[in-house]
């Protein structure tokens, strides 16, 4: 349920359970984070989803079995997050829970009109995955990360805009195509180029 394709420089992770609004089960997010992890040497990383969602998070009969307090939330987020090219989300609609960890550690977000965010942790009485609070904040500040964690919201599209918690609304029939176009210059780079650029972008200034 988890496609992979690559081409060249380029691989694409396509979540393909939309009849479940791609609710993730343990071997869906294994799959997500091998994929993912054998990407290393591609120069972007572009997650997607089918279907007019990109992801509800955990399945609800593996998240009662345990899956909503797994490692591999984590194991995919970091996987993520410590990919040297350029990771992007490309969300074809609203990203909910769990899922939400592998969204915020992409590079980039773009999403078409309509989707909404949402991390329900408070109200299912979850804590968020370890690092996704700090990524949250880092995207949006303190407050709207407690709007989210803590008042429970469900941020808008348009909301999620000006927040800087997505960067770009794009139309859906051209919502892959964007995304594949905004990793042109780095799939043309020499992978070395690229992971310098990153490392200077990601550096912390004294």
């Amino acid at each position: 349920m988890i496609a992979v394709h690559t081409d060249g420089p380029l691989c694409v992770l396509t979540i393909n359970r939309p009849e479940k609004a791609n609710s993730l089960t343990g071997d869906m997010l294994e799959a997500l984070c091998v994929g993912v992890e054998e990407a290393r040497s591609a120069r972007a990383v572009i997650l997607t989803g089918l279907g007019n969602v990109f992801s509800a998070g955990a399945d609800l009969d593996a998240a009662k079995a345990g899956l909503a307090t797994s490692p591999l939330w984590e194991r995919l987020s970091g996987a993520i997050a410590r990919h040297p090219g350029l990771t992007i989300a490309a969300l074809n609609g609203t990203v909910a829970g769990g899922a939400m960890g592998m969204v915020l550690a992409c590079d980039l977000r773009i999403a078409v009109p309509g989707t909404k965010v949402f991390y329900p942790v408070m109200k299912l009485g979850f804590l968020p995955q370890p690092s996704d609070p700090a990524r949250l904040s880092a995207l949006v500040g303190p407050s709207r990360a407690k709007m989210i964690l803590m008042a429970g919201q469900k941020i808008t599209t348009e909301h999620a805009l000006s927040w800087g918690l997505i960067d770009e609304i794009t139309a859906p029939d051209a919502l892959l195509e964007r995304a594949t176009d905004l990793t042109r210059d780095v799939c043309a780079a020499t992978a070395e180029h690229a992971r310098a650029i990153k490392g200077l972008v990601s550096q912390v200034l004294p």
